[in-house]
């Protein structure tokens, strides 16, 4: 009967540890839920190309990767229209301005006397295309027009021209079209280098024949001094390739300049003697002997 205690006491300890055991890992697993669960949530939605997924454009979907760098700024503008309209816009590229409120808008505008909000263009109906030094978003779906434009959704306009070596900068609204029966728009403009397009980075012809020629000297130099050591068994200033006909190069291009350039008479002997020429002249008879002492 004693040893039927210790085994007893050891299975209830088994029978908790894996209790313990079972709840830790329900535990972690509810927290992997959540913590997933909230990083969907916190996820931003982004810019939808209008029309169903199948018939998007390609183009549009590699301009709006394009502006992908934009997305996690924020701008903003204010305009004043009298003593009647004084409003400030705020914009995301491909973001919802607030996120917390689900509701697509990607541009909107604050009456900065009543605090009314307007969303002027949402991300889920967006149009995206471009020029050479230029790309053009659009935000449809925003909120109705009252009395004007025959009551149609707002849109909002965005011209982002290209600008080298800035991010985004001078975000503004250019003019608000709401005069017309249908199609009204909000305009704005902004800089941005992602608008400007691609640098070649090819080589010029001239900079090819350059390399080539540089090249081809390289190899002469080499391969000849290589050749005159090893072959021939030149030593010195021998070993550099074709060095008698470099060193009388000299020569004749100081004779060419000379011809060329020179206005003395064309019978005139030539003053320039080169160290290789055998044209030093006779030796003069008179010596000067007599001045030694005999």
């Amino acid at each position: 009967m004693q040893w039927l205690i210790p085994c007893v006491l050891c299975g209830w300890y088994i029978s908790r540890m894996s209790s313990a055991w079972h709840t830790s890992g329900l535990l972690v697993v509810l927290l992997a839920l959540a913590v997933s669960v909230q990083a969907e949530e916190v996820k931003e939605k982004s810019c939808d190309v209008i029309g169903d997924e199948s018939s998007e454009s390609q183009m549009e979907k590699a301009l709006l990767k394009k502006l992908e760098p934009l997305s996690q700024m924020r701008f903003n503008t204010t305009v004043e229209l009298g003593t009647t309209e004084n409003y400030t816009y705020h914009f995301r590229m491909c973001r919802e301005v607030d996120s917390s409120l689900h509701d697509f808008a990607g541009l909107v505008q604050i009456d900065r006397k009543t605090g009314k909000t307007t969303v002027v263009g949402r991300i889920n109906e967006t149009q995206v295309f471009n020029g050479s030094d230029w790309i053009m978003l659009i935000y449809k779906g925003g909120d109705s027009y009252g009395r004007h434009c025959s009551g149609e959704k707002r849109r909002a306009v965005i011209m982002i021209s290209c600008k080298q070596g800035v991010t985004a900068s001078s975000f503004s609204i250019i003019s608000e079209e709401r005069e017309k029966e249908q199609e009204c728009f909000y305009l704005f403009e902004m800089d941005s280098s992602v608008a400007c397009p691609a640098e070649d980075s090819h080589l010029s012809i001239g900079s090819i024949l350059l390399i080539i020629f540089a090249s081809l000297i390289a190899v002469y130099i080499i391969a000849g001094f290589l050749y005159q050591r090893l072959v021939v068994g030149a030593k010195g200033m021998e070993q550099f390739p074709h060095f008698a006909f470099w060193q009388d190069l000299g020569n004749l291009v100081a004779d060419g300049c000379d011809f060329v350039c020179r206005s003395k008479p064309q019978n005139a002997p030539s003053a320039y003697r080169g160290v290789g020429d055998d044209q030093l002249g006779e030796e003069s008879e008179e010596r000067d002997d007599h001045l030694l002492p005999m």
